[in-house]
C-alpha cells in the first residue's frame, strides 16, 4: 500500500548517552527503509536487482549500519530476499508467491468490504470522513492513467484497497493488511491495470458508498479473482493456479 505521509526525522548533534544514540540509528534506519522500499515500488531497483550495502549507503548518503538494518527489515517484509551466500536482492514474485498472496488477501479484502459497507449504513445519513478518501484514491488512479504514470497509478491502486480497510474502523484488520501492503504494491507494478478493473474499483466504491454489505463483498471478490488472473498472465501463466477466470473482452492499458 502507498505511504504519502513522509516524516523528516531531525537528529540532534552533540548529544551524549546510548539511548539519543539508539534514537538516532533507528531514526535513519527508518528513512533508508522508506527510501530503499520506494525505489523497489516504482522499479528504480529492477525485480532480481542484486543491492549492495555499500552502494546503498553511497546512494542514500548515509553509513552503512542503518542501511544494513533497513535492508533486513525489507526481507522481512517481503521486498527484499536474501541471496544464497550474502547479500540481497529485489523479491521476484513466484506464481507460488503469487498463489500465497491471494489466498490470504482475497478473504481479507472481502470482509474489508463488506464492514466498510457497514459502517458507511450505520452511519447514514451523515458521510464517513474516510468516504471522501476513498474517492480521492479512484480519481487519482484516472488521473495517472491518463498520464500513463505506471508507478503513480499503482500505488493509487493499492490506495484504493488500503481506503476500504481504513474506512473498516478495525484496527486489528488494518495491521493485518499493512503486512501485505508492500507486496501488493510490488506485484501490482507487475501489470498494466486493465482497464476493466478500473471500472471494478468505481463499481466496489459504490457499493460501499450505498451501505450494501453482501453486493460490496461480492463485486470485491470478483475484482481479486480477476485481478489474480491478470497477475498470473503477467507470469506468463494464464488463469492457472485456481484462480477465477479473467472477464472475457478484458484488455489492457497500452
Amino acid at each position: 500500500m502507498p505511504r504519502t505521509e513522509r516524516r523528516t526525522v531531525r537528529v540532534a548533534s552533540g548529544t551524549a548517552g546510548g539511548t539519543s544514540g539508539g534514537a538516532e540509528r533507528t531514526s535513519l534506519s527508518a528513512q533508508a527503509r522508506e527510501a530503499v522500499r520506494q525505489r523497489i515500488v516504482d522499479r528504480r531497483y529492477a525485480l532480481g536487482a542484486r543491492l549492495v550495502e555499500r552502494e546503498v549507503a553511497e546512494e542514500l548518503r548515509m553509513s552503512r549500519v542503518p542501511v544494513r538494518e533497513a535492508l533486513r527489515a525489507l526481507v522481512a517484509e517481503g521486498l527484499l530476499e536474501l541471496l544464497p551466500h550474502s547479500g540481497v536482492r529485489v523479491r521476484r514474485l513466484e506464481p507460488a508467491d503469487v498463489q500465497h498472496l491471494y489466498e490470504v488477501w482475497e478473504p481479507l479484502a472481502v470482509q474489508a468490504s463488506r464492514l466498510a459497507a457497514r459502517q458507511v449504513a450505520e452511519s447514514s445519513p451523515a458521510e464517513p470522513p474516510g468516504l471522501a478518501a476513498l474517492r480521492a484514491t479512484l480519481d487519482h488512479a484516472e488521473a495517472a492513467s491518463r498520464a500513463d504514470d505506471g508507478p503513480r497509478e499503482t500505488a493509487a491502486h493499492t490506495a484504493f484497497h488500503e481506503g476500504i480497510v481504513a474506512l473498516t474502523g478495525n484496527p486489528l484488520l488494518a495491521r493485518t493488511m499493512e503486512q501485505l501492503s508492500w507486496q501488493l504494491q510490488l506485484l501490482f507494478g507487475m501489470h498494466a491495470e486493465p482497464d476493466h478493473m478500473r471500472s471494478q474499483h468505481r463499481l466496489v466504491y459504490r457499493h460501499i458508498a450505498a451501505g450494501d454489505e453482501e453486493t460490496s463483498a461480492a463485486s470485491t471478490l470478483l475484482h481479486v479473482r480477476d485481478s489474480r488472473a491478470v497477475a498470473l498472465r503477467a507470469l506468463g501463466l494464464g488463469g492457472g493456479l485456481g484462480g477465477g477466470p479473467e472477464r472475457a473482452g478484458s484488455s489492457g492499458r497500452a
